[in-house]
């Protein structure tokens, strides 16, 4: 297949989640098209978007001004060879700046009330109607919730696997000892269920892992000491 025929495959998908209303393709029409750059999110999913506006955003993505340029420069920018396939080094790493954890849940509404009256997080936002897709954070931590109406993980007779073998979704770090102390026993008065309480490590690390309403396990968790 030729790259320009996966750089066309690349442009539909982009159209497909718009028309989707998958909530994180808007950040990237935003970024890469400026006609684009002043609208939220909803106004963005809400907006026309053609198939040409989707190959504009893989051009630009590209380094390309628009479509037609990326489609002469597509063959020679995309072969690697032996000489140029690794790219050099730069003075300017990129950094990772934060890190989002994607939670399936049946009812984004009930899942965001969990995590904020019994978490302590604030809800960042809900897209769709029914919603299908939220955000909720708490200091640096960002949770992504995605609505499914169909299990994620099997339950079979021996029960859910996320259960049986501490199947952890996310994990959730705090600074001190006396933190995950002190959050552990917030959590406790305000009838959080548990999937572990508050122990020790091997390692020395203090832990406890939090079930939330659909059985996705979140682990907090303080230094070693």
């Amino acid at each position: 297949m030729s790259n320009l025929e996966n750089l066309r495959k690349q442009a539909k998908q982009y159209l497909r989640w718009h028309r989707e209303r998958y909530y994180p393709v808007a950040a990237i029409i935003r970024e890469y098209l400026p006609r684009f750059g002043q609208l939220s999110d909803p106004e963005i999913l809400a907006a026309e978007f053609k198939l040409a506006d989707a190959q504009e955003l893989v051009a630009r993505e590209k380094g390309f001004a628009g479509w037609q340029a990326l489609r002469t420069g597509a063959d020679t920018v995309s072969q690697p060879t032996k000489q140029n396939a690794v790219p050099p080094m730069s003075k300017v790493q990129p950094v990772l700046n934060s890190v989002a954890a994607h939670l399936f849940v049946r009812d984004i509404n009930a899942s965001c009330e969990f995590f904020a009256s019994r978490l302590g997080f604030a809800v960042d936002f809900v897209y769709g109607d029914p919603p299908f897709y939220g955000q909720v954070s708490r200091d640096k931590v960002k949770l992504a919730l995605r609505h499914v109406d169909e299990p994620v993980f099997a339950v079979s007779d021996a029960g859910d696997i996320r259960e049986r073998e501490d199947l952890v979704l996310a994990s959730i770090t705090v600074a001190s000892v006396e933190e995950i102390k002190q959050l552990f026993l917030m959590y406790q008065a305000a009838d959080v269920p548990f999937h572990q309480t508050l122990k020790k490590e091997p390692w020395g690390a203090r832990t406890f892992i939090v079930r939330d309403p659909d059985g996705n396990l979140i682990l907090f968790a303080g230094p070693a000491e």
